[in-house]
């Protein structure tokens, strides 16, 4: 793995221009338009990243970005890769290893999710303050790194009650509704039945999705700073959904996502 992270580096450095990003950014579903908004200094498909797995969801670009946002110097992915598609967990992770060898110190992520919070309705935004892991394999399993992280992280604080204490301000100013909440991550990728929606609502679930929380466990082990924003593109219901579906509510509330991201990004 360490060969893996330092050959992927050698290849992404240079695109960096000598400017080493603090930040980064994973879009989700519905939401990769937010790298419109960049000012992108060079975008490169992860089929051209050394040891970077192929994303095959429709609605995510696969690309790798890196630019501006704001004043502030920014890797984007443009697109994840997720459990359900085949790859291992250590492959999912993988860019999140190549992120932190290229210096970067905090990372946003965004996801749709499905609402099973009563109160929740879609289009909703949901602040994650915490997660319920119930992926059958876990992104630390195997032999540990010392240099990568701890044999034994902790998980409390995983989403950085800084940033969403900020996030919560900036929702403020902007007159922008927002939750706070508990994400539960399943393998995927059917969709939940609603028996399943009602139990994980019982166990202390808020939303449900197929990604985040194996990105997220593996930033914690590399000491980053973490932040999760939620797109409640389903509610609770016995109503189908499709991902067609799913795509849609994400495109529409990109305005509200943007405006969130970037009042953040203002304060860090």
């Amino acid at each position: 793995m360490l060969d893996k992270i330092k050959e992927a580096n050698r290849f992404l450095a240079p695109l960096l221009d000598g400017q080493e990003p603090a930040i980064a950014i994973i879009l989700g579903t519905g939401l990769g338009d937010l790298a419109r908004d960049l000012v992108v200094r060079h975008a490169t498909p992860y089929t051209a990243i050394p040891h970077f797995p192929t994303s095959t969801v429709p609605g995510h670009a696969g690309r790798w970005i890196v630019g501006e946002l704001d004043g502030k110097n920014i890797i984007a992915m443009q697109g994840r890769f997720h459990f359900y598609e085949g790859h291992s967990m250590q492959e999912i992770t993988f860019p999140v290893r190549v992120m932190r060898e290229l210096g970067v110190k905090t990372l946003l992520l965004s996801n749709a999710a499905g609402g099973v919070n009563p109160l929740f309705r879609t289009g909703d935004l949901m602040i994650i303050e915490d997660h319920i892991n119930l992926f059958p394999e876990h992104p630390l399993r195997g032999k540990n790194y010392e240099s990568l992280g701890a044999r034994f992280p902790a998980m409390t604080g995983a989403y950085s009650p800084r940033l969403i204490a900020l996030a919560m301000e900036a929702g403020k100013r902007l007159d922008l509704p927002l939750h706070r909440g508990v994400y539960v991550g399943l393998q995927g990728p059917s969709f939940e039945t609603p028996a399943e929606y009602r139990w994980i609502r019982a166990t202390g679930g808020d939303a449900v999705g197929m990604s985040t929380v194996p990105e997220v466990i593996v930033a914690r082990h590399a000491g980053m700073e973490c932040f999760g924003l939620s797109v409640i593109t389903n509610s609770l219901s016995t109503v189908a959904t499709s991902h067609e579906e799913v795509q849609e509510v994400g495109h529409c509330v990109r305005p509200r996502v943007i405006a969130l991201v970037r009042e953040l990004l203002r304060q860090l």
